[in-house]
């Protein structure tokens, strides 16, 4: 479990670290290096979800190295299924990351929503939805992995 205090919010016990795979953590299909590293060690804390539409058909063996779950969604649209994927983990102890409209939902439900402005950029509504914007993955991953950096984002 990752705990970080947030003076003025209060307390985030995170339990879950759940992200969007196209867009997010990869680009036109590829992981982005540097994910798999840091996922790795933050699955030393956390249970990591990899949630996807997986539009290039390459997600599960791009993430083969990281120690996590890889969900392919079902449905279209997919941002209830990210929502609602959210939800059964207990949206109060969920860190979310995506980029995309269907991100959206998740982002906002979740305890602590990050989105990213990678190389496919992001959508209005993740920007709207999400706590935190980060420049890229490897940012707000490393921001997960030195808690006062939220802290310094986040507090009031």
């Amino acid at each position: 479990m990752l705990t970080v205090t947030i003076p003025g919010e209060g307390t985030l016990e995170l339990k879950h670290i759940v992200l969007d795979y196209n867009g997010t953590m990869a680009c036109n299909g590829n992981l982005i290096p540097g994910v798999e590293e840091r996922l790795n060690l933050l699955a030393e804390q956390l249970q990591v979800h990899i949630i996807t539409a997986d539009t290039f058909g390459i997600c599960k063996a791009s993430c083969r190295g990281i120690n996590g779950c890889i969900s392919i969604l079902s449905s279209e649209p997919g941002a209830p299924e990210k929502e609602k994927y959210v939800e059964t983990l207990g949206a109060e102890n969920v860190i979310s990351i995506g980029n995309g409209s269907n991100d959206a939902l998740m982002l906002s439900r979740s305890a602590l929503g990050i989105t990213i402005i990678g190389p496919e950029g992001t959508s209005a509504k993740a920007l709207q939805a999400a706590d935190i914007i980060a420049r890229d993955i490897n940012t707000a991953l490393d921001m997960l992995l030195n808690p006062k950096k939220l802290v310094a984002t986040l507090r009031l």
